[in-house]
């Protein structure tokens, strides 16, 4: 493999390092060349390191005719650009040289020039115009690729790759002192200093580091800041200094050649951006066991866990940053412990290593891509549900599907159908056309291999019997259109409309390779409508296989209503069905029976907050003692880490079941669809009673029951029970993209 990288050859900073990292690497690996259209440390740094490096000065026309011979002549096969001025050359090499063009961005291009309006006018505008024509995009962190999707690009398109640092360097300064004193910081023995390296520009916004240092030097007299880094700010910055009457224990050091003595004279490393992408120096003062103060900004949060690898806080929130330097300052065994998890998470994910090896594979993604492009041969997934429509169930088992997917190729191409497929897109990272678009969806599916009519029970005509054509229909074309056809992980029924029966027959028969059941009874369904040519699996809800968030973010979770020192909570989980005005009290009741007799306390989850507030509002307006509601909605990790912490859950939404469940959670199902029965029979779960038999007394005793079930204890062997059975869908799905 050759790959030749354009570069303006001026970039400093955490580009001009990653640049300079991953070439090296991947030199070792694959025949690399850096071009540089201007000569200068960068490219006196790369000659230096072994890095193949050529020279292109001049008029930009003559030197695109150069490297459009050399490129030929020499068989590159990947173009690989960073930057305003080599994103251009790139996009002018494109067509002529028949390769394909990948991009790494940096940073927020509509950032790069802030404070600059003439050169974010011309170079941006530049930059805008090549990016649009790349082939391939890559990231630096999930968050630009997120904002890549955000402002329009494939998802399927975009990769992502973290900046890495070399572990083998033991960053140490042991006359650290003295070497403080050197760039010109007053500091003794008991001094605790806070060190940030950044460029001097309004996007690193040190003045709110200033701010802050000077709001937590007022009781902590020891404190001290180092800024490493030049720029247009500097002399605003030292004048803000001297106005908070901090002068005396800043230091503006300047540029710092030698970072790795830098870090290893601090005690504390911040990082104040208004923007990021996965910045230097988090990891490198990591890899000094430093902790880190930073913005929740970009793909920090990455390696900076609350509390864990360091301290988060919001932009421009000076407030917070004070308290959190102040905490270190004081407490030494912190500041240990946390640069030593730091160290840990930083040298396992975040390696040049592992930098150099992401980038090789996806190299090696895009050429197989472009062979089978060139071959006329198929690739991607296509995956059809009702998604996109708030019930987070339903958003639940999209999430899942695409997990599975990616742990079978990280980078297979996939689009989904969505009512909202622009918020699809930046929350799945997935391609995503309107589930209404018959045009557009069918275009996909000339493309893909493999259609996967994703979970739930959407072969059913209760809600409607135009949905059961709809997806019907996207099966049917799916197959003509050349795909194999899975329904993945599924439910069938009820239909309790007949005439649909022999249209389900028909289609699942004729154009249907594949159906995994989430439970028994969707079996029966299936015989019972004649379904019997497809290959036809139990397995289990794709869901299961989600995890929870960590618990830093459910304790913050808990605590926004007031539940984090509540030592037993029972969740209620309802849903407006036909008669439930008649069955609201039943549920009032028993949620005073929790808190009066059981002594537990009651709380309340919207699943879907769209249609589940009213309903859940109203009973509570019947109860007797408070309950609480966590009425925002939660992204699925959330929700299942907020059920994990429940004694028991009572739900009529089967996904209120399935998450809890997921956990080892105790169970209490009132079943309004025989979906709701058929999972809690499949799992051997008997406390269920049936919707229209709703009876306040029967609730409570189950209710009771599961709070007391084997003393508290979770039932982690259902757990385990469920996570094998759901295997199977991904297992299905592997030896139909492998056909």
């Amino acid at each position: 493999m050759k790959v030749i990288h354009l570069i303006s050859g001026g970039d400093t900073g955490g580009a001009k390092t990653h640049i300079h990292d991953l070439l090296a690497g991947i030199s070792k690996n694959i025949d690399a060349t850096l071009v540089c259209f201007m000569k200068g440390e960068f490219s006196d740094e790369a000659q230096a390191l072994g890095i193949n490096t050529v020279i292109m000065e001049g008029n930009p026309l003559k030197a695109a005719k150069k490297l459009k011979t050399m490129i030929k002549k020499d068989g590159y096969d990947l173009i690989h650009s960073h930057g305003a001025r080599g994103n251009f050359m790139a996009s002018l090499l494109r067509r002529p040289c028949g390769i394909p063009v990948v991009t790494t961005v940096h940073s927020d291009p509509k950032l790069d020039y802030l404070g600059r309006p003439a050169a974010a006018l011309v170079y941006g505008g530049l930059n805008s115009y090549a990016l649009k024509r790349a082939d391939y995009l890559v990231g630096v962190s999930d968050a630009m690729k997120e904002l890549l999707i955000d402002r329009g690009f494939s998802p399927n398109k975009i990769f992502t790759i973290y900046n890495g640092v070399d572990f083998s360097v033991q960053v140490k300064n042991p006359d650290r002192l003295s070497y403080l004193r050197s760039l010109g910081l007053s500091c003794g023995e008991d001094s605790v200093v806070v060190g940030i390296a950044a460029r001097l520009d309004p996007v690193k916004d040190v003045q709110t580091l200033i701010k802050g240092f000077a709001k937590a030097a007022e009781s902590c007299d020891k404190l001290r800041l180092v800024i490493a880094g030049e720029g247009g700010e500097k002399e605003k910055l030292m004048a803000l200094a001297a106005e908070l009457s901090v002068s005396d224990k800043i230091c503006f050091a300047g540029w710092i050649d030698d970072i790795d003595s830098f870090f290893g004279a601090l005690d504390i490393n911040a990082l104040t951006s208004l923007s990021e992408t996965f910045p230097y120096a988090i990891t490198e003062g990591a890899r000094a066991l430093l902790p880190t103060v930073s913005t929740r900004v970009g793909g920090v949060p990455m390696l900076i866990n609350e509390g864990e690898t360091g301290f988060l806080f919001a932009p421009r929130d000076y407030e917070t940053l004070a308290l959190r330097l102040k905490q270190l300052a004081q407490d030494k065994d912190l500041r240990e412990k946390i640069g030593k998890a730091a160290y840990e998470k930083a040298k396992a994910e975040f390696s040049v290593e592992a930098t150099t090896k992401t980038q090789i594979n996806i190299y090696e993604e895009i050429i197989r891509r472009e062979n089978l492009k060139k071959e006329g041969k198929r690739n991607g997934v296509i995956i059809c549900g009702a998604y996109g429509m708030g019930n987070a169930g339903d958003d639940a088992i999209l999430e899942a599907i695409v997990g599975e997917m990616r742990g079978i190729d990280p980078f297979i191409p996939i689009t989904a159908l969505s009512r909202r497929p622009r918020e699809t897109r930046k929350k799945y990272y997935v391609d995503s056309v309107h589930m209404f678009n018959a045009p557009a969806f069918r275009r996909e599916m000339k493309e893909t291999k493999l259609y996967l009519s994703g979970g739930g029970s959407l072969i059913q005509n209760v809600t409607s019997r135009r949905s059961l054509w709809y997806y019907l229909y996207t099966i049917k074309a799916a197959k003509k259109l050349g795909n194999q056809v899975m329904m993945y992980g599924c439910g069938i029924g009820p239909l309790k409309d007949e005439r649909d029966v022999p249209r389900v027959r028909k289609v699942l028969n004729s154009y249907v390779d594949v159906i995994t059941l989430r439970e028994g009874y969707s079996m029966a369904e299936l015989g019972r409508l004649g379904v019997l040519k497809p290959k036809i699996m139990i397995s289990s809800d794709p869901a299961l296989t989600l995890s929870a968030a960590s618990d830093d973010r459910v304790d913050a979770e808990l605590k926004k209503y007031g539940l984090e020192n509540e030592k037993g909570l029972v969740c209620f989980s309802i849903r407006n069905w036909e008669g439930f005005s008649q069955k609201a009290a039943s549920f009032a009741k028993a949620a005073d029976f929790v808190s009066e007799k059981l002594n537990l306390k009651p709380v309340f989850i919207l699943i879907n907050p769209q249609e589940d507030g009213e309903v859940t509002h109203s009973v509570m307006g019947l109860m007797k003692t408070e309950a609480a509601i966590i009425s925002e909605p939660m992204e699925v990790s959330l929700t299942i880490g907020v059920l994990s912490r429940m004694r028991a859950m009572v739900s009529m939404r089967l996904h209120g079941l399935i998450f809890a469940a997921s956990q080892g959670v105790p169970l209490v199902g009132v079943s309004y669809d025989p979906k709701v029965t058929a999972f809690l029979d499949s799992i051997g779960h008997e406390l269920c009673i049936e919707f229209p038999d709703l009876e306040t007394e029967k609730l409570e005793e189950m209710i009771e029951a599961a709070v007391l079930s084997r003393d508290g204890e979770k039932s982690w062997d259902i757990v385990e029970k469920l996570i094998k059975a759901e295997a199977v869908n991904s297992q299905m799905a592997r030896q139909l993209l492998e056909k």
